[in-house]
């Protein structure tokens, strides 16, 4: 039997009923909605699934955000088109099978042992021979043989007609390999049990609750305990997938199931007590085990049932499974300190919580709303030439080919080595303005030391989420501190302090006897600094509020280009030397002892200069720096209430089999006609009635290399026909 393509013809009904059944149930209609499955999925698995709008606006622009959302490409598998491409395909695949399973089941029964003997000199593989014994003998044995073969046999006597056509003898018919149309069966069935599977535990129940049983999306927010009952799933609720975050020493027993325009709230038949939270980091900072130590509360009896949650080890109550997704952070203490970044800014601090209420804060003209978005404790990074924290390429050491070498050839291939360090703690925070626009922060607790033997502080700052964080680097000094930075930004903010350090350097740098060269000296120091310290502009116009972007644009127009690269070296060595004493003044003013002029001392004053030009580009007027956290740390459960999951188990099953059955499993029919020595049209001799004269056909659903030898083991087993010999030369 060949399975048919087409649909389930209806011979009665209207035309375009009849049309109907025979389109859902054809094969090429259960092909193209599998092929529409596959590009949904496809599209499931490139683009991210249940994104915040605004990411997919920062990613691909506000008119394709708006498609996906439309769509509903950024939910496909919960998308109410994709669930009804799901439905229509198991309606097509249950009347393909209906429609061919009767068919599949009468053939498996029918040994075709009616077939005409002449039939079987038109099969491509037959044999005939002579054997040396009675029909009904040979009909027996040749049965038997089969049979211990594994074939399934029917014999048929067949008598003479009256008109001389048909001769008297014996028919043997034999099946094997029936396993090969019980696959179609199988695969087929499977395809339609993880469709039900996959719909059972979809979203396809929980919004019917939302169509038919009151229920609605919560886009609110505010406490879970005030959320209102027609926002809450009960218990009962027979399928269901959401997470649940818990804090360390916390409870939790509401589960928040996600939904394209808002959110429902999942009641859980118990209550999940977080005792413990385990984290073990691999050297690279990525985390190689979490795990949750647990006590379920049985919200009926009060039964409290301890267990362990890793990843890929969940626990089980109630029907209910519990996976470990996730941590975060559970509200951990931060303790804030506001170094001043501008002039006006003062020093202050604070305290919050982090995900916790935000903060107001007033610091000279910005009135600022602080919030706490993340602490992280652990902070890799490669610190090879230079790290993830290091500056562009010195064109000067780019090495073209190395660079395709390192690119080319094995995976394991890089094109520099990795120096993984874990640099401490960082406080992760936004300051959003009056206008609503946030800036995104993170600023590391302690000094680095990014190889060049000066510890500094990183103070990162990005505009978008999407784009990395450039880092604002502010030395460290010998306490460890970021406090020389901020006395020598003070002072330099000073003008009688920066007339001070402009004399210090006069009377170092001058011969007394020559104060004409001393005047000249002391006006482009002094021009110099007031334009680092951006106290002067070099125009009306000018971009820059100070540092060496301001004494470049100076140069640009008050320098001949001829004579820029000369005058420019000699204005920098001026600036770094009166720096140098507004560093000690600085000092001075503190309490403190003047730096020597070393070379520790010089690192200092290079990456404070670099500091001090930098910072006229910090957007906020102060950098909140952690001073001391509490961590509290949070486990991000996943709860699914799944009945479907066994039955898509038994789906896969019934695919692996069918696949297997009609990929491996061939199906193949013998058929032997036993006639009296005479021959197979009945003309009989008279010259060996005891003799008797065989004729094998034999048919398979594939013909390959096994076939053709099971062909001829047959012959010789069957027939006693002597195998070929290759003819000799």
């Amino acid at each position: 039997m060949t399975v048919s393509t087409h649909g389930l013809r209806v011979h009665r009904g209207p035309q375009l009923l009849r049309a109907a059944v025979e389109l859902l149930s054809s094969m090429r209609f259960a092909i193209a909605l599998l092929t529409v499955i596959c590009i949904a999925s496809i599209i499931g698995t490139v683009l991210k699934q249940h994104e915040p709008i605004n990411n997919y606006i920062n990613q691909f622009g506000p008119f394709w955000a708006e498609l996906f959302r439309t769509a509903r490409l950024d939910s496909v598998y919960s998308a109410w088109w994709f669930l009804l491409i799901l439905l229509f395909l198991v309606i097509s695949t249950l009347l393909c099978v209906a429609r061919n399973t009767p068919r599949i089941l009468i053939d498996l029964r029918t040994f075709k042992e009616d077939i005409r003997a002449q039939s079987l000199k038109a099969f491509g593989q037959r044999a005939e021979n002579r054997l040396a014994e009675t029909p009904d003998m040979a009909a027996n044995r040749i049965g038997q043989l089969l049979v211990s073969g594994g074939w399934k046999v029917k014999l048929q006597q067949r008598n003479a007609s009256a008109d001389g056509k048909a001769a008297a003898g014996w028919m043997v018919a034999a099946r094997a390999g029936g396993a090969h149309k019980l696959g179609y069966i199988a695969a087929h069935s499977a395809i339609v049990l993880v469709c039900i599977g996959g719909l059972l535990d979809g979203d396809l129940v929980v919004r019917a609750q939302t169509w038919f049983n009151g229920k609605s999306v919560f886009t609110g927010g505010g406490m879970i305990a005030d959320v209102a009952p027609e926002h809450r799933l009960s218990t009962a609720n027979p399928t269901f997938r959401g997470n649940i975050l818990v804090p360390e020493g916390g409870r939790g027993n509401v589960a928040i199931l996600n939904q394209a325009d808002g959110v429902l709230l999942q009641e859980l038949p118990f209550t999940i007590e977080l005792k413990k939270f385990i984290v073990d980091y691999y050297s690279t900072g990525m985390p190689k085990l979490f795990a949750s130590e647990v006590v379920l509360h049985d919200r009926e009896s009060g039964e409290q049932v301890p267990a362990r949650i890793e990843v890929n080890h969940p626990a089980s109550y109630k029907g209910v499974e519990i996976y470990q997704s996730s941590f975060d952070d559970g509200g951990s203490t931060v303790k804030l300190k506001a170094v001043p970044m501008a002039a006006a800014a003062k020093p202050f601090e604070v305290e919050g919580i982090i995900g916790g209420p935000s903060t107001e804060i007033t610091n000279g003209k910005d009135k600022l709303t602080l919030e706490y978005a993340a602490l992280r404790v652990i902070n890799v990074e490669n610190f090879a030439d230079g790290g993830a924290m290091g500056s562009g390429a010195d064109v000067r050491k780019v090495d073209l080919r190395h660079g395709l070498e390192s690119r080319l050839g094995a995976a394991n291939k890089t094109n520099k080595p990795k120096v993984l360090r874990n640099i401490g703690p960082s406080i992760g925070y936004k300051l959003r303005d009056a206008a609503g626009q946030a800036r995104e922060y993170q600023n590391y607790m302690v000094p680095v030391d990014a190889g060049d033997g000066q510890p500094v502080f990183l103070l990162g700052m990005r505009e978008k989420p999407e784009e990395p964080f450039r880092y604002l680097r502010v030395p460290a000094d010998e306490q460890g501190s970021m406090d020389g930075f901020v006395r020598m930004r003070t002072a330099l903010g000073d003008a009688a302090t920066r007339e001070r350090a402009i004399q210090r350097y006069i009377a170092k740098a001058t011969d007394p006897k020559r104060p004409e060269m001393a005047e000249q000296l002391r006006v482009s120091a002094a021009r110099a600094l007031a334009l680092f310290s951006g106290a002067e502009r070099a125009k009306a116009d000018a971009a820059s509020q100070g540092g060496w972007q301001a004494i470049a644009e100076f140069m640009e127009a008050n320098v001949p280009e001829a004579e820029r690269e000369r005058a420019g070296t000699v204005l920098v060595r001026i600036l770094n030397d009166v720096l140098f004493e507004v560093l000690n003044l600085s000092r001075e003013g503190a309490g403190l002892a003047a730096l020597p002029n070393d070379e520790k001392s010089q690192g200092y004053l290079t990456q404070a200069v670099l500091a001090l030009s930098d910072a006229h580009f910090y957007p906020a007027p102060v950098a909140m720096m952690m001073t001391d956290f509490t961590q509290v740390q949070a486990s991000v459960f996943q709860v699914a209430r799944a009945p479907g999951k066994n039955i898509v188990y038994l789906g896969c099953l019934l695919l692996i089999v069918g696949i297997f059955a009609m990929l491996y499993v061939r199906e193949r029919r013998l058929w032997v006609w036993l006639t009296p020595g005479g021959g197979a049209s009945g003309d009989n001799d008279g010259r060996d009635t005891s003799a008797t004269v065989a004729t094998m056909a034999f048919s398979v659903n594939r013909k390959t290399l096994d076939s053709d030898r099971e062909f001829e083991h047959l012959k010789h087993r069957l027939l006693a026909l002597k195998k070929e010999e290759p003819a000799s030369p």
